[in-house]
């Protein structure tokens, strides 16, 4: 069944409830540090406004487990979205029950209501069926243009899709599906694929996969030196998932059956505590001494990776090279961000550590599509078909 979208639907005097992904950065006094994922879902608003629709906008925001924790109210994104929209946006105080009810029933055509966070209730993450009806009571049409929330299966993204009788993709939500249908079902060629980040266990599947599909692959990031232990190397105290180097030793002899051209780092910015203000040392990967552990590529392993990426037609990226955020290990990352941004090839970025790394060095008009998606973006690349897209395209259109 074919996935319906926001401009295939009638809105004219609906309640529209869009689910969008409004985890924002915010600082210790509760202001947003980047508005990127509100922004990104102004052309999905601006829509349904235009159709004359009644727009109830639901997210979530941080990990308040079930309970209604202050610092996580969605009052900092009430206030940014008003500002964005230049319009008064009814801030509700719950995201269900009747008070919600009742100020979503007084709405008229061009109102727009910002529910309270979702995951004060746990009912959004156990994906309950008395909680998604609730919020389906609120909606005469469900559009998910939440992405990034995208790989979940909550109430609001997976369960409220059976109560609601016409559902459909926003516009962002589209973006993104089809940059990645680009990237994974008919890229140019040749395809090199970069991964980097921490966690081994959340993107061992997506590294397998991109194995199948792309002629290289480039590791980086803490990741990475799973996978050099995995090649016998010895790698002084760096971050090592040591129950998943079976999996690696796996993917590199897949990789080696494939004809397919794997890299890893070749030197490395070493510190023995993960501090801006540590004692720094620059050694090839072979030479890394006892207690000391790798937060950063270094300059041969960018040279290397760039002249990797030379010939490349398409491009697909998530997760940095070091630990960015600090200025002693940041230079891999924003070196190779630049190379990837000077690329004529198709490229496409995601993750929200690497996106805030192009912002912050001003490289995002560069890149051809960056993606909201963190988990969802790693999911989808490790070629699993996401809980939200099943959810839409089973929509039945008719009340359950």
């Amino acid at each position: 069944m074919k996935m319906r979208s926001i401009d295939g639907i009638d809105l004219k005097g609906k309640r529209v409830l869009i689910r969008v992904d409004f985890n924002v950065p915010l600082d210790e006094a509760g202001n947003i540090l980047d508005d990127t994922r509100i922004r990104s879902v102004l052309p999905t608003l601006g829509y349904a406004l235009d159709e004359g629709a009644k727009v109830i906008v639901a997210s979530h925001l941080g990990r308040p487990k079930g309970q209604r924790v202050e610092k996580y109210s969605m009052t900092p994104c009430h206030r940014r979205l008003s500002r964005l929209l230049a319009k008064d946006v009814v801030m509700a105080p719950d995201c269900v029950g009747p008070e919600v009810e009742e100020i979503v029933h007084k709405m008229a055509p061009g109102d727009v209501v910002l529910l309270e966070n979702l995951r004060f209730h746990k009912g959004e993450t156990a994906n309950d069926g008395d909680f998604a009806r609730a919020l389906a009571k609120l909606a005469d049409v469900y559009i998910n243009d939440g992405f990034a929330v995208a790989h979940r299966v909550n109430a609001s993204v997976v369960g409220i899709t059976r109560f609601v009788k016409d559902c459909g993709a926003g516009f962002l939500m589209k973006k993104e599906l089809q940059a990645f249908s680009q990237v994974l079902e008919n890229p140019g060629r040749p395809l090199i694929a970069i991964l980097g980040g921490g966690k081994v266990a959340d993107k061992v599947g997506a590294v397998s996969h991109l194995v199948d599909l792309a002629e290289k692959v480039i590791l980086g990031g803490a990741m990475a030196f799973t996978f050099l232990r995995a090649m016998g190397i010895d790698i002084g105290a760096s971050q090592v998932e040591e129950g998943l180097i079976g999996e690696a030793e796996q993917i590199l002899q897949k990789a080696q059956d494939r004809g397919v051209k794997l890299y890893l780092p070749v030197d490395c910015v070493l510190a023995q505590e993960k501090s801006p203000k540590a004692q720094t040392l620059l050694r090839p990967i072979q030479e890394i001494p006892d207690g000391w552990m790798a937060l950063d590529i270094g300059p041969a392993s960018v040279t290397l990776f760039s002249e990797v990426l030379a010939d490349a037609r398409t491009i697909v990226w998530n997760g940095p090279m070091g630990v960015y955020e600090m200025d002693p290990f940041s230079r891999g990352t924003f070196a190779l961000v630049r190379e990837v941004a000077s690329s004529y090839a198709f490229t496409v970025l995601g993750g929200g550590d690497l996106d805030m790394a192009v912002h912050r060095i001003g490289e995002a008009d560069r890149i051809s599509y960056i993606s909201t998606g963190g988990g969802a973006f790693v999911e989808y690349l490790g070629g699993k078909t996401l809980p939200a897209i099943q959810a839409l395209m089973a929509c039945s259109h008719t009340p359950s």
